[in-house]
């Protein structure tokens, strides 16, 4: 199979997407297309683009598709009650096909060859990203770098961004993967994959903690329409 020449890359700015990039660039010596899908996280996607292109990108994009990310797939879910084990909001299910159709859409409209993504091989996001891609363009090829090069772990990878000089926002100590969009936040890794080891503090930013909440409670009204909030 011939190397791709240009690859357009789902990118977050994140541990694995961040170096994905030089070790696209070193595998294949090809073209990278970084493109940064706003579905809700906070960031600042001016910093998460230039990281993007100080990483290596030749082109790095940001797509705002937060409307169309509520309107169809979170208010579909909602209308649906879809919560997995009565509590996972499945945000991270609802936002990858998303991300891949916006993938591709670039891609097309670049014309690229290929599509890459950061999920590793143990889970569902990489078959969420390459059913997308194999619906929308089955023509393009995709590449998955976990099933590919010999990084094996986060430790790996934190040795690679450190040799190529590719600042990430995670170390040894505080190795969360972080997911984050407008319906839910989730966190992965370190001492969250053992389940004896109560989640440690620094994990959560959208609650407190029992111990540290006010003593008076709060009251909140959400009015739907036709199912929608």
């Amino acid at each position: 199979m011939p190397s791709p020449k240009k690859v357009v890359l789902a990118y977050s700015g994140g541990l694995d997407t961040s170096v994905i990039i030089p070790w696209l660039k070193e595998t294949y010596g090809c073209v990278v297309i970084a493109v940064i899908a706003d579905v809700g996280q906070p960031e600042d996607f001016d910093a998460v683009r230039h990281k993007a292109l100080a990483s290596g990108a030749d082109v790095a994009t940001v797509v705002d598709v937060k409307t169309e990310f509520a309107t169809d797939y979170i208010f579909a879910a909602l209308r649906a009650d879809a919560v997995y084990e009565g509590q996972y909001l499945l945000g991270t299910a609802l936002a990858r096909p998303l991300i891949a159709k916006t993938q591709v859409e670039i891609a097309l409209a670049e014309d690229a060859d290929a599509l890459a993504h950061g999920c590793t091989g143990k889970g569902n996001d990489q078959v969420r990203f390459e059913l997308a891609y194999q619906a929308l363009a089955p023509r393009l090829r995709p590449i998955a770098p976990w099933r590919e090069w010999s990084l094996r772990s986060r430790d790996d990878e934190i040795e690679y961004a450190a040799a190529h000089g590719i600042p990430v926002p995670v170390t040894r100590e505080k190795p969360y993967s972080v997911d984050q969009n407008l319906w839910h936040r989730s966190a992965e890794a370190g001492v969250l994959e053992d389940p004896w080891h109560e989640p440690p503090e620094d994990v959560y930013a959208l609650t407190r903690s029992p111990g540290e909440a006010p003593d008076q409670p709060a009251y909140a009204e959400v009015a739907f329409e036709r199912g929608v909030p």
